[in-house]
């Protein structure tokens, strides 16, 4: 099984994760920020990727760590779950509707970081997550989890829809992206040789 536990420990910031790449969606989800436990719930829900996140930061500071830092460590226990990538199909595409909303992301697990964020809110909070750290949260991820991330709110009005429909397009998306294909056998997809 593609398993991994992750641990990061600073001085602001104690988080420790694991994931399960083949699992059902189950979770456990505890940053601290309600709102983000909710998207981190939708993520492990729609990508069925098992997630264990147990996370304890400076929020009596602000929330930017807690929040950049859980992104950091997830992608790091997923990286470690894929190992060195062999079979899976690499890349990934999903819309993620939600009502008046529609939201479009596309990833491949390349091993080069970089996220393309194109989405926006109209207030400064939701529920008690601000929300100029959703931009920063998806690039956290992309950077450690080493995936190029395309994320674009192609329409949309409610704050809550906008947030929600980019963690389950994410997640669709990387439900595709890390599934095994049968038909790479055990092979790296890259003509490099190497992700």
């Amino acid at each position: 099984m593609r398993t991994a536990t992750f641990q990061r420990t600073t001085k602001e910031t104690d988080i420790a994760i694991t994931v399960n790449l083949d699992g059902t969606g189950d979770y456990s989800v505890s940053t601290g920020i309600g709102f983000l436990d909710h998207m981190v719930e939708q993520l492990s829900r729609h990508s069925l990727i098992d997630i264990a996140m147990a996370v304890k930061g400076d929020l009596h500071i602000d929330q930017h760590h807690t929040v950049e830092d859980s992104a950091l460590a997830l992608g790091e226990a997923v990286a470690k779950a894929l190992g060195d990538k062999r079979g899976i199909a690499r890349y990934g595409e999903a819309h993620a509707p939600m009502d008046e909303t529609l939201t479009r992301c596309v990833i491949d697990i390349s091993g080069r970081p970089y996220c393309v964020w194109k989405s926006g809110f109209s207030q400064p909070r939701l529920g008690e997550m601000d929300t100029e750290l959703f931009p920063h949260w998806f690039a956290s991820f992309a950077q450690t989890a080493g995936i190029t991330l395309h994320l674009e709110t192609l329409y949309g009005e409610n704050n809550h829809h906008i947030a929600e429909s980019s963690y389950k397009a994410l997640a669709r998306a990387l439900r595709q992206a890390v599934a095994i294909d049968p038909r790479k056998g055990d092979a790296i997809p890259s003509t490099k040789g190497v992700l």
